[in-house]
């Protein structure tokens, strides 16, 4: 719980951001890959300070969903399976704004999967951290202006992404998904842009 709390502090100070409402664009080139097996659990999920409560069916449920609407776009010629383990969590409460109002946030351990190799394509998992981006509407904290719903569909949008990113630099750095190369194919076209949601909205399972 301590570790927690100082990445979610260290990531209040930073705000590092992504914006996951580019679902209606065509997906950035991922090789050969399709996804196979969309595997998200929440074994010891930790929930951190001044937070809504949530449970582990629903986060599970949230971030499956994102991780399908993110990567079912891909139609490549090989299978890759995605494990997601969720590790902690805060939904912002209501606070006084900007001075002491929480950001919502989520941590997760990402591990990559080759369905022909039958092996693991990082043997560390990638840990994901999200904190909700800032808009008109977060900056005084999403706790006093969306419901725990938004925050949790915002995050797991928000994480989906940042595992697509993920994804993107190791095909480059490591040739995953048969590198570059296989990026000569057309892509993926893209799915009907999905309505925007509110800007809070963005590893792994040793499995």
């Amino acid at each position: 719980m301590l570790r927690l709390i100082a990445l979610l502090s260290l990531l209040a100070a930073v705000a590092a951001c992504t914006n996951p409402n580019d679902l209606g664009k065509a997906p950035v080139p991922l090789g050969d890959f399709k996804l196979g097996y969309n595997v998200v659990v929440a074994p010891n999920i930790a929930k951190g300070p001044l937070s809504r409560d949530a449970s582990n069916e629903e986060w599970i449920a949230s971030m499956k969903k994102a991780v399908d609407e993110r990567f079912r776009r891909y139609d490549g010629d090989k299978l890759y399976h995605l494990a997601i383990s969720i590790e902690g969590y805060v939904l912002a409460v209501p606070g006084v704004p900007i001075v002491a109002s929480p950001k919502s946030a989520l941590i997760l351990n990402v591990t990559a999967w080759d369905d022909a190799a039958g092996k693991k394509l990082n043997e560390k998992p990638e840990q994901v951290t999200v904190i909700e981006s800032f808009s008109g509407e977060t900056i005084i904290g999403s706790g006093l202006t969306q419901s725990k719903e938004q925050q949790m569909t915002n995050l797991s949008r928000n994480s989906a992404k940042l595992i697509q990113n993920w994804l993107e630099r190791q095909k480059y750095q490591e040739n995953w998904f048969g590198g570059t190369a296989a990026d000569r194919k057309p892509a993926a076209k893209p799915v009907r842009a999905t309505p925007k949601t509110p800007a809070a909205k963005p590893a792994v399972a040793d499995s």
